[in-house]
Order: structure tokens, then C-alpha cells, then sequence
């Protein structure tokens, strides 16, 4: 293991969500519905996952100077402090540990809010297979690929005009 790994275990379980077991009123569903509306409605948010639990990237070393390994263990314990702040991510299941790893710690640059109730999940899809940031690992550019592929094959007798 990295020498410096047990700091970074030490350093991502202090950046846990403290209040995580603050109880929430209990909201009817029309008070649900008003929480989900004003959230649509907020403007853009203005802080960073970074600023709400105190880890920064600099923090975290280069994939490159790490062990399989130990990637694995510090998105485990990273995902776990993601969850107590009730925020999610989605990666493509064939992204490679050190790819993941990026994503993963670059999340602490994304501006974000911080749900009560439910929550927010980064997943980085625009639908836009051709741009994807996670390129040949986009889990919709099989998908793409063959709509492509199929919009290519249309006769001119099957076009609607």
C-alpha cells in the first residue's frame, strides 16, 4: 500500500457529512412536490462538493503513482463519504480504475447542492456519444453507433417524403 493511503482513508472519513442522521420532518406530498419545485428553480449552485466536505484534488495523488489496489480502496471509502452527503455517482462499468479514480476525485470541482432529502447523482451523460468525456468507454456508443449505422441503410423508397 501507498504510505500515504492511510492519511487519505483518515482525511475522506473526517469529510463525511456530520449531521447525516439529523431527522427530517416528515413533509406530505404536496410539500415534497413544493421542496422538488423550489430546487428545479434554483439558479445555478455557487459552491463545489470540495467546499461542503473539505477534500480538495490536490489531496489525492496521481493515479499513475498508485497500485490497483489501492485506487479500489480509496473509491470505496470516497463513494461511501459521497453517499453520507447524499450525492451519487455513475461511471460506464468498462471505465478502467485509473479513469474511474479521475472522475471519481474530480467530482470535489463540481458545483453541487446539497439535497435534505433524495439524491443528486453526476453522471457526466449528454447524450452525446461522439463527445463523450468517458470516449471509448461511453456506455452509449454502442448504441450510437448503431443508429448511425442504421440511419445510413435507409432506402430512398422508406423515407416519409
Amino acid at each position: 500500500m501507498h504510505p500515504y493511503i492511510p492519511h487519505l482513508l483518515d482525511d475522506i472519513a473526517k469529510a463525511h457529512r456530520q449531521d447525516i442522521h439529523k431527522e427530517l420532518p416528515a413533509l406530505s406530498l404536496e410539500e415534497e412536490l413544493e421542496a422538488t419545485d423550489r430546487w428545479m428553480e434554483h439558479d445555478e449552485p455557487e459552491q463545489t462538493f470540495g467546499y461542503y466536505c473539505g477534500l480538495k484534488v490536490e489531496d489525492f495523488p496521481p493515479a499513475d503513482q498508485l497500485k490497483t489496489r489501492d485506487i479500489q480502496i480509496v473509491c470505496k471509502a470516497f463513494k461511501k463519504m459521497l453517499v453520507s452527503w447524499n450525492l451519487n455517482v455513475e461511471f460506464p462499468n468498462a471505465l478502467p480504475s485509473a479513469l474511474y479514480y479521475y472522475f471519481l476525485v474530480n467530482t470535489l470541482n463540481e458545483k453541487t447542492s446539497i439535497p435534505e432529502f433524495g439524491f443528486i447523482t453526476f453522471d457526466y451523460c449528454t447524450g452525446n456519444a461522439p463527445a463523450c468525456v468517458f470516449k471509448e468507454y461511453c456506455s452509449c456508443l454502442k448504441h450510437w453507433n448503431e443508429q448511425e449505422k442504421d440511419s445510413y441503410n435507409i432506402s430512398r423508397d422508406e423515407l416519409p417524403f
